[in-house]
């Protein structure tokens, strides 16, 4: 018999929401998740054994139960999630995880009640906990129990993204990228970093295809991690640590516990993988902001995790040899989001591993490096390496200071202010400066808590970690933190989900603050929390740490490659962590945000991963290609894509923004074998020893270089050098139809100033599909040597389909005057 007080299973907190409300829900017939809602719900079995006794009386007595529950309860019932700790010590006590789950309740509510009436979901897949109907009063009684690791107000989500996969595009329309690839089907994701957190609900293995039979690798057990951690998403997971262990000292007592295994204890590696290669994960969010559905760029890949960074950073030892043996395990992608200042090839690691690795048609993408906006920093340069700079999103969380006068200072942050109360309140604002004690930057034991307490402190960036330094303030007394750009940073808006009411302003903003404080004897401050924007800035933009060329050894190949998505990337996170990643960080949670050219680098493998998987005989160089080629040097506005307040140059941006839609269906690709590559090394004067060091080919440069007279590679960017004295530069460019039979292309230039380009021929016929054709094209400069005002000059040059628009097959052409 149905319960007349019948009513919706609701996702929504309001600080006016009535308890009758939440009352009704535990009396109701009970109400099996959509599928959109993906939670694992009570069963009926559980259901009936609780309450066959009870349902015709809960009829009766709903309202009588209500008033006397009010009246017990001096705070309303409100719904919480509680997060426990996946191999919690108590669990092997009880028969069943419901059980286990509902013992929480029955060591909180008082005895008089059914703890079972209390519980409205159990989790087993997304998350391990449960949802239950608890006052504030046993919600922080809960707290306090082994295994209970968070505890979070429940609230209403709406169904839109987080975020990056959409604003690339995917899932855009029925017949995309993600339906021609099979969602990346099939394809196998190396990943090189710190490990994974295989129970983070992003590598949940539900729906996904069987591991592919050439794959030979394994599921190494260490430290907390069994071969059980593996499935069928994630396929494999190996640590390599000799390195390492040579090289570093012991971590300090204070730092998050490292595992020797493949788990993950910083959670770069779990961030970087889902990002890649993560399933579909349903109200995803950081503490509430950014609420959405979280999804890898290739989700039905499989992923093959490779832990070479541990707590002194990665070393060229560990990261050969994995890549060694990825190469041996089958993987298609290998994504490094790690690396350092550029290096000749020679000396590079990664760019002698990668070698071998498209040697064996396996793509290597890798992250162009945090030492923006620096010229020349760029990392990770091998021709035969897809390298990725960071860009913006149109997604943001504002959070902006009100100052005394009444003035609003933008700034953002992820600290959930808009969702507890009193995180706005109007705060006393100090900025503590002289002396040599680095309180400017609130650096660990600069404030002192006779200058802080209950104050809002203003701390410059830089030294220490931007999250680090709201846990000194917090330490100290202080109430709040305004983080503040200075002049090397700018805008540039990195976000954090701080320990404190906290917000991060620009450098002009950071300016006017400091002049209003100078200015009064008591100023004042409050922060605005706002939640989460989407659609209101101009993006991409280049994000000012992204590496900056020009190549610094290599000037005819132009790098970075490629910008993807790299500031504010809300992807998985460790649940031995709090959402800073900080050791005194209590708080847990299932995603958190980060920003780099880590970030982007995995956007990168996950869409190469569906170019694998829809086209896979193609090379290294033709998926590679296809990325450039169809890159967008526009925002989505259609404006050319900026770079702080100017316009990004090709050296910023490669070719463009990524646009995974075109890439997966060129029409056109430059392609490249590995034996051009070593012809390409020796006309930068690369010595036999030195090419064999990097491609393991004995080979005479003289010989090459006498059959292969005005080589220059296949690059699918093009980068010209006109040293002092010469005025005309040709060079030659091989196009590969993937496209359709009987395609026409048609040329199109805009030369860069200064000089004069000619095409030819200006028209391609292609008759078959895999056919490939070649064209030359003339640089001649219009300036005489040594009155050029410039160094540099760009344009680009593309190939248009005759019939069909959507293929535009775009080079950057960049020219430097030596």
């Amino acid at each position: 018999m149905k319960s007349s007080c019948t009513s919706r299973v609701s996702y929504s907190l309001s600080d006016h929401k009535s308890f009758s409300s939440h009352f009704l829900i535990l009396f109701s017939s009970f109400k099996y998740p959509t599928p959109q809602q993906n939670h694992a719900s009570v069963s009926k079995h559980h259901l009936l054994l609780y309450r066959s006794s009870m349902a015709a009386k809960v009829q009766l007595l709903c309202l009588t139960l209500f008033l006397l529950l009010a009246s017990l309860h001096g705070d309303a019932l409100q719904t919480y999630i509680v997060q426990l700790h996946p191999q919690g010590k108590t669990n092997s006590l009880y028969p069943t995880r419901l059980h286990w789950h509902l013992s929480f309740l029955q060591q909180t509510v008082s005895a008089e009640e059914d703890a079972f009436s209390r519980l409205l979901y159990s989790y087993h897949s997304a998350m391990e906990g449960f949802a239950a109907q608890l006052s504030e009063t046993e919600s922080q009684s809960l707290r306090s129990l082994p295994d209970v690791i968070a505890i979070r107000p429940d609230r209403q989500l709406q169904v839109h993204t987080t975020y990056s996969y959409k604003f690339l595009g995917l899932g855009s329309a029925g017949d995309g990228a993600w339906k021609q690839a099979g969602f990346g089907r099939g394809t196998i994701i190396g990943v090189l970093d710190t490990g994974i957190w295989p129970e983070s609900p992003s590598f949940d293995d539900q729906g996904m295809p069987p591991v592919p039979t050439k794959w030979k690798g394994i599921c190494q057990e260490g430290q907390n991690f069994s071969s059980l951690n593996c499935n069928r998403k994630l396929i494999g997971a190996r640590f390599f640590i000799k390195g390492h262990r040579v090289a570093s000292v012991s971590p300090s007592a204070k730092m998050i516990q490292e595992y020797v295994s493949s788990r993950d204890s910083s959670g770069h590696g779990t961030h970087t993988s889902s990002t890649a290669g993560g399933v579909s994960v349903p109200m995803a969010s950081v503490l509430g902001n950014g609420a959405g559905e979280a999804r890898g760029m290739a989700p039905a890949a499989h992923i093959a995790v490779y832990k070479v960074c541990w707590f002194n950073g990665c070393y060229s030892s560990d990261i050969l040899a994995a890549m060694d043996v990825a190469i041996r395990d089958g993987v298609d992608v290998l994504s490094l989001s790690l690396g350092g200042f550029p290096l000749p090839l020679f000396d590079d690691s990664i760019a002698i591993g990668s070698f071998r690795a498209i040697q064996h048609g396996i793509s290597v993408i890798c992250a162009a490096g945090n030492n923006g906006p620096i010229q020349s920093s760029v990392a990770n340069i091998a021709p035969w390496i897809a390298t990725v700079g960071a860009s913006t999103l149109d997604r943001r969380f504002p959070a902006v200071v009100r100052i005394g006068t009444g003035e609003l200072l933008y700034g953002e942050s992820m600290f959930p202010g808009n969702l507890i109360p009193d995180s706005g309140k109007e705060l006393k604002l100090v900025y503590v400066t002289g002396g040599n004690r680095g309180s400017e930057f609130c650096l660990k034991g600069s404030l002192q808590r006779s200058e802080v307490r209950g104050k809002m402190v203003v701390c410059d960036r830089g030294v220490n970690g931007r999250a680090e330094k709201g846990e000194v303030v917090k330490e100290a007394g202080g109430a709040g933190m305004i983080l503040a750009n200075t002049e090397i940073n700018l805008q540039e808006d990195s976000v954090d989900a701080h320990v404190l009411p906290a917000t991060l302003i620009g450098y002009a903003e950071a300016a006017r603050l400091k002049a209003y404080i100078k200015s009064t004897r008591s100023p004042k401050a409050r922060i605005i929390f706002g939640g989460t924007e989407i659609g209101r800035s101009r993006a991409p933009a280049v994000a000012q740490f992204s590496a900056r060329g020009p190549n610094l050894y290599d000037p005819s190949i132009l790098k970075p490659d490629v910008i993807a998505p790299g500031v504010n990337i809300i992807a998985a996170w460790p649940q031995n962590l709090g959402p800073t990643g900080l050791p005194e960080d209590s708080r847990r949670v299932n995603f958190t945000v980060m920003s780099g050219t880590s970030m982007a680098c995995p956007h990168v493998s996950g869409i190469a991963a569906l170019i694998h998987s829809a086209h896979p005989k193609w090379s290294p160089a033709a998926i590679k290609s296809a990325l450039m080629t169809t890159a967008n040097a526009n925002d989505h506005m259609g404006k050319p894509i900026m770079d702080g307040n100017k316009l990004a140059s090709s050296f910023a941006i490669g070719t463009g923004h990524v646009n995974a839609e075109r890439a997966i269906n060129p029409g056109l690709v430059y392609d490249i074998r590995p034996d051009e590559y070593i012809t390409h090394l020796c006309t930068l004067g690369y010595t036999t020893s030195e090419i064999f060091t990097i491609t393991h080919s004995n080979v005479s440069c003289h010989e090459i270089l006498l059959v292969n007279k005005g080589f220059s590679l296949n690059y699918p960017s093009i980068s010209v050098l006109l040293k002092q004295g010469t005025r005309r530069k040709m060079i030659t460019r091989r196009l590969t139809n993937v496209g359709s039979p009987n395609s026409v292309y048609s040329v199109e230039v805009k030369a860069p100033e200064g000089l004069k380009v000619m095409v030819k021929p200006q028209r391609l016929v292609f008759k078959q599909i895999n056919q490939s054709l070649s064209y030359q094209i003339w640089f001649i400069s219009r300036m005489r040597s040594g009155t050029k005002k410039t160094n540099f000059a760009e344009g680009h040059l593309t190939w248009v389909h005759s019939q069909n628009n959507f293929y535009r097959v775009r080079s950057p052409v960049s020219v430097t005057w030596k």
